[in-house]
């Protein structure tokens, strides 16, 4: 049906829409002018001009104007095959969007139109960065990337979010929701490793430690043993330290917020221990050379990897939920360290998902997660033992993590004995 509305339209509007259709034009027309097409700045221009003025116009217009564009594009592509026997895929793609996004200015949208031609400029200017970086991936890091879209998109909305049996100790949905989120830290934190570890290899600890504390500690110290650079290796396992720490930190924000109140004081604690012997050892080993940046892991995702994690979380939730009821307070902490030996993330999940249900308090949901976070940072302990050989370097790095862990635990054991987070958390 026609629109004769048109014929009234206040000029102040009709000149907005018009300049905004004409400048998203004149954007993507650039950067197509830039890649040497012969449809530049002019064509997408109007064509943009032309999308707003057929949805001004009504509907019947605008699909005779889709039209028109999907000929005009048969033409462009059929002198591009005669000239030099190729096609125009892109700019024919981006020149139908253009004219969609000048036909929503048109109808009264903004934000969408200008967006969109924003995020497609980019995408079009970054043909280079993106090839590179799909030219770079790895079988495993596509199949990554689907099975977290699987677990995340397909899997999770069909689980029954509620307990399955009669003494409420496993819920479907909790348990997946704790696999998505631990594998979606692991693939950014996978991709940022990536990215950015070649750049030094104390950003390639950091983005290590995110994703797994002990495979990252373990590949430093073979790789420092083997380069002779193990005066680095304090220093690194501090920070790797504290980027676990953090990530557990994050866990319990997503999962139990009020359990904050309980795992802030450990961690600030330990934190500023481990900061100062950092900055110390840092300031000392930046002057030795940095021979073994680039830190390789494992995909962060794959499916016995989701298997894994998602029995010893049934498992740590289950067990804990058990230990709860006839130890107390006691019987989750207990659970927390012991489970920190194999995975702090899932325990840390595990005991925040707990909370969120009432099973235990937000306290003792954050007391065991530093007591896993403590465990995962001894458990490296024999490791570091014996990869390196150079006795002086093992012994100062035992010392101050042993330093942290006993800060966290007089911590964790002041919190408990006095109820420093409970008052917090009731204020």
């Amino acid at each position: 049906m026609d629109n004769n509305d048109f014929l009234h339209y206040p000029a102040a509007p009709m000149a907005l829409k018009m300049a905004v259709a004409i400048g998203i034009g004149m954007l993507i027309g650039m950067e197509r002018k830039w890649s040497n097409k012969e449809i530049g700045i002019r064509t997408f221009s109007i064509v943009a001009l032309f999308g707003m003025l057929t949805s001004i116009l009504g509907l019947p217009f605008s699909i005779a104007g889709i039209i028109g564009i999907f000929v005009l594009i048969v033409l462009v592509n059929i002198r591009s095959i005669l000239d030099d026997n190729s096609l125009e895929a892109t700019t024919s793609v981006a020149l139908i969007v253009d004219f969609i996004l000048g036909v929503l200015v048109g109808v009264g949208h903004m934000f969408t139109p200008v967006a969109s031609a924003i995020i497609m400029t980019m995408l079009l200017a970054l043909k280079t960065e993106l090839n590179k970086f799909a030219g770079g991936l790895q079988l495993s890091e596509i199949r990554s990337a689907i099975i977290l879209g699987l677990i995340g998109f397909v899997i999770y909305p069909i689980l029954p979010n509620r307990f399955v049996d009669h003494w409420h100790l496993f819920n479907p949905s909790d348990a997946w929701i704790s696999i998505i989120a631990i594998a979606l830290i692991g693939f950014v934190n996978y991709v940022l490793l990536k990215v950015f570890s070649t750049r030094g290899l104390y950003l390639g600890a950091i983005f290590g430690g995110l994703i797994n504390s002990t495979a990252t500690i373990a590949e430093m110290s073979q790789r420092a043993e083997s380069n002779n650079t193990t005066g680095k290796l304090s220093a690194l396992c501090l920070l790797t330290t504290i980027a676990m720490f953090l990530r557990n930190l994050l866990l319990i924000a997503v999962f139990s917020p009020a359990s904050l109140t309980a795992i802030l004081l450990p961690l600030l604690l330990m934190s500023i221990i481990a900061s100062v012997w950092l900055w110390r050892d840092y300031t000392k080993d930046k002057k030795l050379p940095d021979t073994s940046s680039n830190i390789k892991l494992d995909s962060p995702i794959s499916i016995s990897k989701i298997l894994k994690f998602g029995i010893f979380f049934i498992i740590i939730q289950v067990s804990g939920t058990i230990l709860t009821k006839i130890f107390g307070a006691y019987g989750i902490l207990a659970t927390g360290f012991f489970g920190g030996l194999v995975s702090s993330a899932s325990t840390t999940t595990a005991a925040a998902t707990m909370a969120m249900h009432g099973t235990i308090s937000p306290s003792v949901a954050g007391s065991a997660a530093v007591l896993s976070s403590l465990a995962s940072a001894i458990v490296n302990l024999p490791i570091i033992w014996r990869i390196v050989q150079d006795t002086k370097i093992k012994k100062k790095i035992t010392i101050q993590i042993s330093i942290i862990v006993l800060a966290g635990i007089i911590m964790v054991a002041i919190d408990r004995a006095f109820g420093v987070s409970e008052i917090i958390f009731h204020a």
